[in-house]
């Protein structure tokens, strides 16, 4: 049965064709990626340089424990975002909903740029920066679940583990593009330029970021495509509940969501903790080039680019579920050896220790 461009086949499964496929994964993929390199260029930033520039005062090990407490507001913050505008893309359509991220990400990566130091206006400069920073989070929390969920709509089912793999690619793309320009400004600016100007300058091309992630946006129409395909859903639902109990199916739904929850902080604490605090760690605690962080990341990422699709394809052959299992597993099994290696503080064990954590352990379950 085809209805509005859209193919409803006996086991209710929706897709469309492959250009409108291809249509819609670019755009959660180069959405995702733009968001993502914001926020993980404030990741960066906060690992790195933060705890001199708004903490100064602090020791150098209480300023980046307070400079990741920043950092772990916008992951807080990332819940609600999903939340609140997962209902709202339910209600007004997945494009509005992905505009109004990319204009928060924006916006707050831009004016972090602009931020007095600590030096200038004391205690606001970090108040300043949480608020900014929680504004991130909801932007990015919002982008990634709101993306998946258009991507997943509209492929096969048999291949939605690989074509949804697209947008975590977009996490990775993102990360790849902070760490390559975090790269560039440790490597050609002095410590003295780096912490009186330099640290402005990723957060003040978020600005040109965020046009072109505007544009890519507007370029991508809630087709009829999309029309038709809400419509058979809205159906299917309404059949749903008249032959099934309400109270039944919403107590199914809320397990679900809190399972699904669940399993998302075990990964997500990780991707802080291996991304991010890593970094810091690397520069304040073992006292290596703050390069060495940011080198490992580029390797992950781009390894990532292999393994992330591979995961996606082996999830719709064997079961996503049991994937998912074997990748938990392996991270409890790697977890020891990784510290082990980057405890070690020599730089290549120390990358290969990344490499695998960020390939097995964050991006792909």
């Amino acid at each position: 049965m085809v209805e509005n461009g859209v193919n409803k086949i006996k086991d209710n499964d929706y897709h469309v064709s492959t250009k409108e496929l291809v249509k819609v994964t670019a755009s959660g993929w180069l959405g995702t990626a733009m968001e993502f390199m914001d926020f993980q260029l404030y990741s960066l930033a906060a690992a790195i340089v933060f705890n001199e520039i708004f903490f100064p005062e602090s020791s150098p090990a209480m300023g980046l424990v307070m400079a990741m407490g920043t950092y772990g507001a916008g992951y807080i913050a990332r819940l609600l975002g999903a939340y609140i505008f997962g209902r709202i893309g339910d209600k007004l359509g997945r494009k509005t909903v992905l505009f109004v991220t990319i204009m928060l990400m924006g916006i707050a990566s831009t004016l972090i740029g602009f931020l007095p130091t600590y030096q200038k206006v004391g205690l606001l400069a970090p108040i300043g920066l949480v608020i900014l920073r929680i504004i991130q989070g909801l932007g990015a929390g919002a982008e990634i679940s709101g993306a998946g969920v258009m991507v997943a709509e509209f492929a096969k089912r048999q291949n939605r583990g690989l074509v949804g793999s697209f947008v975590c690619l977009g996490t990775s793309s993102g990360t790849l593009l902070a760490n390559l320009i975090w790269t560039i400004i440790l490597t050609v600016l002095t410590d003295q330029q780096l912490l009186s100007w330099g640290w402005r300058i990723p957060f003040l091309l978020s600005l040109l970021t965020m046009i072109v992630a505007i544009v890519i946006r507007l370029s991508i129409k809630e087709s009829p495509v999309m029309e038709g395909k809400k419509k058979l859903l809205m159906e299917e639902r309404e059949n749903k509940l008249h032959s099934e109990s309400e109270v039944a199916v919403n107590k199914k739904g809320k397990k679900s969501f809190l399972v699904a929850l669940g399993l998302r902080f075990g990964q997500a604490g990780n991707s802080g903790l291996l991304q991010t605090y890593l970094a810091g760690y690397i520069v304040t605690i073992l006292a290596l080039e703050r390069t060495v962080a940011t080198n490992a990341n580029i390797i992950a990422s781009i390894v990532s680019f292999i393994t992330i699709p591979l995961v996606g394809y082996l999830g719709d052959k064997i079961g996503r579920r049991k994937m998912y299992m074997i990748l938990s597993l392996s991270m409890a099994v790697f977890s020891i050896p990784m510290m082990m290696m980057i405890h070690s503080g020599n730089p290549i064990v120390l990358t290969i220790a990344l490499v695998l954590g960020v390939n097995f352990i964050i991006q792909n379950p």
